[in-house]
């Protein structure tokens, strides 16, 4: 028999309640939530069925690439406030679980929702489950009505309530996004569970949106499909501005300063990737099919960014008169820089193309070293950019990490063999490239090369 009941706050720490929470998936979602949630002040466990990866963390070994969160896991281990395990039980009786498990992407758009349920049932057929339990993981909509229904099954009516909260974090920038929310999405129809999830991010100074569970579980899905259309929409408007002699960057800056606009989201290169834009647009044209919906604008946005690593490609090609046996240096193989995320990264898909048309790929990535040639077997793993660029008739830099802007490009040119310089993030000018006796080839850029 389940007994659940209204979890109590247990005292105050800088300024939020302390509460007793569990993160279910420690995973890139999960890891953050744990460690910055401890940092609140919460008496926080997270649990992982990867026993390997919970000895790693316990060490306070993040298993992810994030910016500050080393940190953050050492002083909660040290506190003794964030501890790690694959007990299901040390979840028995928490104010709050959080479940933060993968939902990857399956054939026709959908999501695989098989950890999600696993880890619901999981919670439930405790003695005493959690209070409340709330999902971060990004779902379908109508989730958390599917989950109540196998609350009901293993608990009856006196199950613990359910809540949708989103999480909007940028790779590179979790932490930051963590402790300084732009808003927080509570999706409850109990307010008992409302009320839990208001007094877990007490401390932290950001707008709270309370609403229905459908309601928060779109939500996520339409900010990551609104910022995927930004980015397609300039890589478009980058197009006709290599066909007219126009320059992306100014375009760009100049429509950004009108308020009604802004600047974000609006830097062309070679597409979106990571686990997140990429999978829930998809979902959202699969969901809108499933309703009777045309939505034509969310298609052509994925076909805008499914093309355009192509386009690199193809001006790679165009630039060097042929891509076979040509040596290229390839700068970036993350899908953005401050991760070492691969999926779906755009950056990866033109390395594996140039490979697959006969160049000959010399990589590099300051998040990847020593796991290069396992991703790219077939391209020369470099320690450095200088290294990469020895005897390359291209150097292609696919991921804007900031210390490829500060290249001594004078210094490559004199080891190259070839002059080309394809810039697929414009993260140099064009005036750098010429300086330097290099031939500028640009997403976005209708120069003359050169």
């Amino acid at each position: 028999m389940c007994e659940a009941g209204f979890g109590v706050p247990r005292g105050k720490s800088g300024g939020a309640w302390a509460m007793r929470v569990c993160v279910v998936g420690a995973g890139y979602v999960g890891t953050v939530a744990a460690a910055c949630l401890a940092e609140l002040g919460h008496e926080v466990v997270a649990i992982e069925v990867d026993s390997g990866k919970v000895r790693r963390l316990k060490r306070g070994e993040p298993c992810i690439h994030e910016p500050g969160l080393k940190d953050l896991m050492e002083r909660g281990l040290k506190a003794g406030r964030l501890n790690f395990t694959s007990d299901y039980e040390e979840a028995s009786g928490r104010d709050i679980a959080l479940i933060c498990v993968n939902t990857p992407p399956v054939e026709g758009g959908g999501y695989d929702l098989s950890p999600l349920l696993s880890a619901t049932r999981a919670l439930c057929s405790l003695r005493r489950p959690p209070s409340c339990i709330a999902v971060k993981s990004t779902v379908p909509v109508g989730t958390i009505s599917k989950l109540e229904r196998v609350v009901r099954e293993i608990c009856g009516e006196e199950g613990p309530p359910l809540a949708s909260n989103p999480e909007f974090l940028r790779e590179g920038r979790a932490v930051e996004d963590f402790l300084k929310p732009t808003r927080i999405v509570i999706g409850a129809r109990d307010e008992k569970a409302a009320r839990l999830l208001r007094s877990l991010y007490e401390g932290l100074n950001a707008p709270v949106i309370v609403t229905t569970p459908e309601t928060a579980e779109l939500i996520k899905l339409a900010a990551n499909a609104f910022l995927s259309t930004r980015i397609s929409f300039v890589n478009e408007i980058a197009r006709l501005c290599e066909k007219f002699g126009a320059d992306i960057e100014v375009v760009a800056e100049a429509i950004g300063l009108d308020p009604r606009i802004g600047r974000h989201y609006l830097k062309a290169g070679i597409g979106f990737g990571g686990a997140c834009l990429p999978k829930d647009l998809r979902f959202l044209i699969s969901l809108g099919e499933r309703a009777g919906e045309e939505v034509a604008l969310l298609k052509g946005v994925e076909r805008v960014n499914e093309t355009q690593p192509l386009r690199a490609l193809s001006m790679l090609e165009k630039a060097l008169g042929g891509l076979k046996g040509k040596v290229i240096a390839v700068l970036g193989l993350t899908f953005k820089p401050g991760t070492d995320d691969i999926r779906d990264s755009p950056a990866l898909k033109v390395a594996k193309a140039l490979v697959e048309r006969g160049a000959k790929v010399r990589a590099h990535d300051p998040a990847l070293l020593g796991r290069i040639s396992k991703l790219l077997p077939e391209a020369v793993e470099c320690k450095t950019p200088e290294e990469a660029s020895k005897g390359a008739d291209a150097i292609a830099i696919l991921t804007d990490w900031p210390e490829y802007k500060s290249l001594d490009l004078s210094a490559l040119t004199r080891s190259m063999r070839g002059k080309v310089l394809f810039d697929g993030r414009r993260l140099l000018k064009p005036e750098q490239a010429k300086a330097a006796g290099l031939i500028y080839v640009a997403i976005g850029w209708g120069g003359k090369e050169g």
